[in-house]
């Protein structure tokens, strides 16, 4: 989003007529009932999930961004279209959804309009299936801002949309992508919609609210996975790496370092390295940073989301044969150590500690410098350990004993709904802290009716306070 071109008056013209043509759509079915709407969420998300337009959807996301993996590309397009259907069955977000007699309300639910999304190069299209379902499913229309190296594989993701509801019978316009994105056209659609929805890291959330719409960001990951000595330690290494590992650390809830106690640090490192991790020397480490942040502070785009074995070689290591990720020590927590921040890369950075409450604020002095409000992740047995760091870390979740990219954003295994669109709470400058879904999305008309009155007493108000400490 650093681009500060300004848009042409053909291309601003251009943003007009998409959001009008969204808009007509968006009118068409602003009052459908919901056996009508979910019909055509199932359409949609039919469509989405097969095997043959998952496969053409990651095969054109890994061609022209050169990032991630194929197979597990495929894989996440499909579990999250599946489990964002799953989430949202039964779910009521037309008309009257909820009543209270007693208190005489009754609840509608509105529509927002028509929404901007915002989707980054690292997941272009299963972003656009979590986000496109919650939209139909609560009566909006969406326009996507494809990210610039991945215009390819959105634009084709929409299309596959456009199509199920052409074969619906739903007005195709529902659902439109910009054919050639930029920065100066994702701010000008974010200025003309109704609503923003924008997955980007800290940067992209100033220029999201600069728009001055209401909208829903997300925050940077800087995920830290606490392994303590009542775990499965060789379970632990093995989730944890296939976490890591998966599209190439592309996802934002990969973990980006382990901390680990010292009494099993020397085991669980050997753990670590028995699934393919190599532990870089102090000299190689240092060969990897100036790789990494040529500059000393930017991310080289050139290794994100690359395999390990690429990144060893840019750095000048030798790795062995079947490396699939590289370990580095964490050294100070903060902007003098980078590899204490996010990565996006398969490198892990490994901390050792003897007291538990002291690496939680040693994280957090991490998350101050990247990844704040994102999540946390431990493999434990020991409850006390999970309740703390839930109750001390400034995060949206934390993952008990899973491999936290497949859970953190919504699994078959757990609780969380699914999403590509996390929030980090205030601590990220987001709006939410939650998995943003199809309850982000809904606007409500309460209708309230005459009831007995009723005045509350003293007794109500404070009777247990002055049964207590008196008058």
């Amino acid at each position: 989003m650093a681009d500060k071109k300004e848009l042409t008056a053909e291309e601003l013209q251009e943003i007009d007529e998409l959001y009008q043509r969204a808009r007509e759509a968006f009118e068409v079915i602003e009052f459908w009932p919901q056996e009508k709407v979910d019909e055509m969420v199932a359409a949609v998300g039919y469509e989405w999930q097969k095997v043959e337009t998952a496969e053409a959807l990651a095969r054109q996301a890994v061609s022209e961004a050169g990032m991630g993996n194929y197979n597990d590309k495929v894989a996440k397009i499909q579990s999250k279209t599946r489990g964002t259907l799953w989430d949202m069955k039964g779910a009521k977000t037309c008309g009257l959804v909820d009543v209270d007699t007693e208190r005489g309300l009754r609840k509608y639910a509105k529509p927002v309009g028509v929404v901007a999304n915002v989707v980054p190069s690292t997941n272009p299209e299963s972003t656009i299936c979590c986000i496109g379902l919650s939209l139909l499913k609560t009566r909006n229309a969406m326009i996507v801002s494809p990210h610039p190296r991945t215009q390819g594989s959105s634009y084709l993701t929409v299309e596959y949309g456009r199509k199920a509801l052409r074969k619906f019978g739903a007005p195709e316009d529902l659902m439109i992508s910009i054919r050639e994105g930029s920065p100066a056209k994702a701010r000008a659609l974010m200025n003309r919609c109704d609503y923003v929805v924008a997955t980007g890291g800290a940067a992209l959330v100033k220029v999201v609210y600069q728009a001055g719409k209401p909208c829903q960001t997300v925050s940077s990951g800087n995920v830290v996975s606490f392994v303590d000595e009542t775990a499965d330690l060789k379970g632990a290494a093995a989730k944890i790496v296939k976490s890591k590992v998966a599209n190439n650390s592309a996802s934002c809830s990969s973990e980006n370092a382990v901390a680990l106690e010292s009494s099993i640090y020397d085991e669980m490192i050997e753990n670590l390295k028995a699934e393919g991790g190599y532990l870089c020397t102090t000299e190689e480490r240092e060969r990897l940073r100036s790789v990494m942040w040529p500059d000393g502070k930017t991310l080289n785009r050139e290794i994100v989301a690359k395999p390990a074995v690429l990144i060893a070689e840019k750095a000048g290591i030798d790795v062995p044969e079947g490396t699939r990720f590289l370990m580095v020590l964490g050294e100070k927590a903060g902007p003098e150590d980078r590899f204490s921040g996010e990565k996006i890369s398969p490198v892990l950075t490994v901390w050792k500690w003897d007291d538990f409450s002291e690496m939680v604020d040693r994280m957090k002095a991490m998350h101050r410098f990247s990844g704040e409000g994102h999540s946390a992740s431990i493999h434990s047995g020991r409850e006390d350990r999970k309740i703390e760091l839930a109750e001390k870390a400034n995060v949206g979740r934390v993952i008990s004993n899973m491999p936290h990219a497949m859970a953190n954003s919504g699994s078959w295994f757990n609780g969380l709904p699914f999403t590509d669109t996390l929030g980090g709470g205030s601590w990220a400058g987001n709006m939410t802290s939650e998995n943003v879904n199809w309850k982000q999305f809904l606007n409500y008309t309460i209708l309230s009716d005459l009831i007995p009155e009723y005045v509350a007493t003293d007794e109500d108000l404070f009777g247990e306070y002055l049964a207590k400490w008196g008058v």
